[in-house]
C-alpha cells in the first residue's frame, strides 16, 4: 500500500475509531471549538514550534478535549504538522477524501486563502458515534504564517 493510500486509510480508521470511543460522552460545541482554535492561534503566534509540539501532545488538555483537537498543516506543501493521530503527521491534507468529497483539498484551500489570523469554515458530513450515517460537521480553520490550522465539531 502506498504512503498516500495508507495515510488516507489511517485517517479514516482514526476518525471512525475516535467517534466510537466517545460513546455517551458529550461532544464539543461550536463555541468550545472556536475557543480552542483561538488558543491555538495565540500559541502559534507566540512560538510556532512549541505550539505544534503542544498540539501533538495527547496529554495537553488545552488543545485536546473529547472529540475536539487542533490540527495543522503546512501551507507550503500541505503536509500535516499536527494531528490527533501521529500516523498522519507528514501526510498531505489535500489527499483526504470522504467518499466523493475532497474535504482535504477544501480544508487546504480554505486555510490557504484565508487572511492571516482570520477564522473561516468548511462543512462536510462525517459519521458520529451513535448515528447510523454521516452527520453535519464543521471545520473552523485559520492561517497563521505558513501553518493552516483548524478544529472540527459536529453541528
Amino acid at each position: 500500500m502506498g504512503r498516500k493510500t495508507f495515510a488516507c486509510a489511517s485517517l479514516a480508521a482514526t476518525l471512525l475509531g475516535n467517534g466510537a470511543s466517545f460513546g455517551a460522552q458529550q461532544f464539543g460545541t461550536a463555541d468550545e471549538a472556536r475557543a480552542m482554535l483561538e488558543r491555538g492561534i495565540a500559541a502559534l503566534k507566540a512560538d510556532e514550534s512549541s505550539a505544534l509540539k503542544a498540539f501533538n501532545d495527547e496529554k495537553d488538555k488545552q488543545f485536546r478535549d473529547r472529540d475536539l483537537f487542533v490540527f495543522c498543516f503546512s501551507i507550503a506543501n500541505g503536509t500535516f504538522t499536527a494531528y490527533q493521530s501521529p500516523a498522519l503527521l507528514g501526510a498531505d491534507v489535500r489527499e483526504l477524501k470522504l467518499q466523493t468529497d475532497p474535504v482535504g483539498q477544501r480544508a487546504y484551500d480554505a486555510a490557504h486563502d484565508a487572511a492571516d489570523g482570520s477564522i473561516v469554515s468548511i462543512e462536510y458530513n462525517f459519521p458520529k458515534a451513535g448515528s447510523k450515517g454521516p452527520v453535519p460537521k464543521v471545520s473552523l480553520e485559520t492561517r497563521v504564517g505558513d501553518e493552516g490550522c483548524g478544529v472540527s465539531y459536529y453541528k
